[in-house]
Order: C-alpha cells, then structure tokens, then sequence
C-alpha cells in the first residue's frame, strides 16, 4: 500500500512541467468513477459527514474539488473542465483524505488556478 501512494506523492508533487498545470490528479481510472450506476461499496449515506467544496477558476474555465469526510474515511472527488469524466479517490483515514484535499488545493493554486469559494457546498 506504501508504495501506491508514494506513485500517488510523485504524481501530485510532479509541478514542474510548465504545461503540466492539471489541477489535481486524484487517482487513475481504476478508481471510483462519479455516474456509475453500479453497486458502491459506500453504502454511508446514514453514516454523519462533513463536506468540504473548492470552485476554483483559471483563464476561463471552471473546476471543483470536493471533499467528503466521515469516520470510516473520505472521499475526493475532482472536476477538471479538460476531463471528460469526474474523478474520484478515496481514502480509508478520514485525516488522510484531509491532507491531500490542501495539498490539492495548493498545488491548483501554483498551477495558476484561483480559489473562487472553498467552504460547505451550496444548496438552493
């Protein structure tokens, strides 16, 4: 497992390719996909959360990563305008997912994204 997220460290801390500016990359397409209509083993949703959203812009696109934290672990989910699908990761630890949710938003901004709204999703 170590070694899963030392691939997982590089790729997030590889920023310096100047056309390399992808917001995050939160995991490969194994991962969880967003829209699948199967069975998920998050069956959580009895299970209290917390929510976390980031609406960043760039030029004249817009993203969003989201976090979704609860005692059995967390949730990123990404997305990126030049993706044509979400991408998700989750984690097992809860402070895990935490950690790399800042790391992605620092490494958006030095990416040249700006932080447009980070705070509880909106609903309404």
């Amino acid at each position: 497992m170590d070694e899963q997220n030392n691939e997982f460290d590089e790729e997030l801390i590889d920023t310096d390719d100047a056309s390399d500016d992808v917001i995050v990359d939160v995991g490969d397409e194994d991962d969880d996909d967003i829209g699948d209509n199967g069975d998920d083993d998050d069956d959580d949703d009895d299970e209290p959360a917390e929510f976390r959203a980031a609406l960043l812009a760039k030029q004249e696109m817009i993203a969003l990563i989201s976090l979704r934290t609860a005692a059995g672990g967390g949730r990123i989910v990404r997305i990126d305008p030049r993706q044509p699908m979400p991408a998700a990761k989750s984690y097992e630890d809860a402070a895990e997912a935490q950690r790399w949710f800042r790391r992605s938003l620092l490494t958006s901004q030095r990416n040249g994204w700006r932080i447009v709204y980070d705070g509880e999703p909106l609903f309404g």
